[in-house]
């Protein structure tokens, strides 16, 4: 599961791990992979990953404004000139990599729609095994 989002937060193909996915603009998933003709159309990460965006961003940020803020008391307009760029930056750099992760996700576990994508991976890891158990008997 790690390595599918891995290769989707890098922008690989997820069934090849070679190439591109092909992801034409900042958060628009391709229908499919240039590469190897996977289908990403039916994908439904929605708001799930800025969801996660917010709560990692606000995690990191808060603490760091009131530790700022109790040892060195700077003034509002400090404040807001260095943690809402901080805020913006982080939330940008963070949304992509989560969305190609959630979608990475749903490939791996066959959800909203790549469920038969994952009946033929499954397949295809599991032939070599029953020509082997074949083998073996006789």
């Amino acid at each position: 599961m790690y390595g599918s989002s891995k290769r989707k937060r890098c922008g690989h193909v997820y069934l090849s791990g070679d190439g591109l996915s092909g992801q034409g603009r900042f958060l628009k998933v391709a229908e499919a992979c240039d590469h190897c003709g996977e289908e990403l159309f039916h994908q439904r990460a929605d708001d799930f990953p800025a969801y996660l965006v917010m709560v990692v961003v606000g995690h990191l940020v808060v603490p760091a404004i009131l530790a700022v803020e109790t040892a060195y008391a700077p003034p509002e307009w400090l404040q807001l000139a260095v943690w809402l760029p901080v805020t913006l930056l982080a939330s940008l750099a963070l949304l992509q990599p989560t969305k190609g992760a959630i979608v990475g996700l749903q490939w791996q576990l066959g959800m909203h729609g790549f469920e038969a994508g994952k009946l033929r991976r499954n397949a295809g890891e599991l032939a070599p095994v029953l020509v082997k158990a074949d083998t073996r008997a006789a």
